[in-house]
């Protein structure tokens, strides 16, 4: 149960929480506040919907369990005679490919951050007077990366993931406190942004909570499955939780800095103060404890495929010759191209929306087909309307990251 939490929370509290404040920015102060919790029950809501889905199809096949793909495809298999032709499709693992193209861009993201702040620091400290080549902070941070990356056992990585969590409460709270050091005022703050930015703060909200590419594979590795749902459940618990931060930081953040506000909230903070640059530190470890964790998904998704075409006695061997190259592309992304931030806009705006809550959406209104969607189809409407808001936030959002190109 407290392995499973902390792998969900570390797996939503990442670096997206630094974002937040130019979040709130971009939606306003008042609608900020509600749509970072609207955005949170939404996205909560729709890990449900997967999970109960899962259950349900696992149930009615006599399958042990499933994974993000598989349930698709069960869900159309099993659902009614005019969803039987798109399960073929679901077997050609779209979704599965989405998932690797986001848990690959969401470590090279956080290995280029990691690759900013270390140069900042030995920037900082040696006043300017030390060089470093890049690819040579890139080579260290691969000696810290690889080892993680060669874990294959999600219990092996809770240590890591606890720890994560309680750097990254400790830089929560040295952050509220430069934000909460002198009075706060909504002097100058917008309290509804313009229609134009508000696509770029749900996209950011989001990216920044959303989390369930990790959620199949934690529930299945649970000893009491039933435990992540429910009241009180792993997933509820963590969710209530990252809502509450998300939306604290964001908020007081915006309301503290107002105009000022940075992308990362930590650029706000002074840079010659110890108890900032311990800020900073802090969230780098956390990040880079959450590899390990990154790497589950894409390692789970594409390994199985590739060890049935090698010898069985190579497999061991084959999965870490497999994961040590799959960090050395992320990492070398990460140094070879200097600007990703419009790259990993543009696909997470398609890929969050799409596999965090367009296609629970969809499945859990096939698997609940002319079996319970409720009085006067009230499920239905309300699926219809999270695949609605999918549509609107992926279509907006790229339509904004295209025209600032």
């Amino acid at each position: 149960f407290f392995g499973a939490l902390a792998h969900l929370l570390k797996g939503s509290l990442g670096a997206g929480v630094l974002a937040m404040p130019m979040a709130v920015k971009n939606g306003g102060l008042a609608f900020g506040l509600v749509g970072t919790i609207f955005v949170g029950l939404i996205c909560t809501h729709t890990v449900q919907m997967l999970v109960q889905s899962s259950y349900t199809l696992c149930k009615r096949e006599n399958i042990p369990s499933l994974g993000f793909a598989e349930t698709a495809e069960i869900a159309f298999k099993s659902g009614p005679p005019m969803f039987h032709k798109f399960s073929s499709f679901s077997r050609l693992d779209p979704w599965d490919c989405e998932q690797c193209i986001r848990y690959t861009l969401k470590p090279t993201a956080y290995a280029s951050w990691l690759f900013s702040l270390d140069h900042w620091l030995i920037d900082y400290y040696s006043s300017g007077e030390i060089y470093i080549d890049k690819r040579v902070i890139i080579a260290i941070l691969l000696v810290f990366v690889t080892p993680l990356a060669l874990v294959r056992n999600l219990k092996f990585l809770v240590p890591f993931s606890a720890v994560a969590d309680v750097f990254i409460v400790v830089s929560f709270i040295i952050t509220l406190y430069y934000i909460f050091a002198e009075p706060l005022s909504t002097e100058g703050k917008v309290l509804i942004a313009e229609a134009s930015t508000i696509p770029i703060f749900l996209s950011t909200a989001i990216f920044a909570m959303e989390g369930i590419g990790i959620v199949l594979p934690l529930e299945n590795s649970m000893e009491k499955p039933e435990k992540f749902l429910g009241c009180p459940g792993v997933l509820n618990i963590a969710m209530g939780i990252v809502v509450a931060l998300y939306a604290i930081i964001g908020f007081f953040g915006y309301l503290k800095y107002g105009d000022k506000t940075e992308g990362s909230v930590t650029l706000n903070l002074p840079v010659d103060e110890i108890p900032a640059q311990i800020v900073k530190i802090l969230y780098a470890i956390s990040i880079l404890f959450s590899y390990g964790l990154q790497f589950f998904v894409p390692t789970a998704i594409v390994w199985p495929n590739l060890k049935e075409k090698i010898d069985k006695k190579y497999h061991n061997m084959g999965e870490h010759i497999y994961r040590i190259l799959l960090c050395c592309l992320i990492v070398g992304v990460a140094a070879a191209v200097p600007e990703l931030g419009p790259i990993i806009s543009l696909i997470g705006a398609v890929c969050f929306s799409t596999l965090g809550l367009f296609i629970p959406s969809v499945i859990d209104t096939i698997t609940r087909w002319d079996r319970d969607l409720g009085t006067l189809n009230w499920r239905l409407w309300k699926n219809l309307f999270c695949t609605g808001f999918s549509n609107f936030t992926a279509v907006s959002e790229l339509i904004s990251i295209i025209s600032s190109l």
